[in-house]
């Protein structure tokens, strides 16, 4: 698997779990979701995001690299 088709992949993944906390939530109102939410989930998809991130520099600068290999 390329690093380009595992970053869509976590980018997906990622945005399925948003909507699927935000249908939680709708149910779970209770301190205890927000305490969850706080804790554990906006710290999620805060690390998701800048591992997305990441990749795609990591990507950008791999193919850079091959390019200027191919030279």
């Amino acid at each position: 698997m390329s690093l380009q088709s595992s970053r869509t992949r976590l980018s997906g993944l990622s945005r399925e779990l948003v909507r699927t906390w935000q249908e939680t939530q709708e149910t779970w109102r209770d301190g205890k979701c927000k305490d969850f939410d706080e804790g554990y989930m906006q710290e999620l998809f805060s690390t998701v995001d800048n591992a997305v991130a990441a990749m795609e520099d990591l990507d950008k600068m791999l193919r850079k690299l091959k390019h200027d290999c191919e030279l």
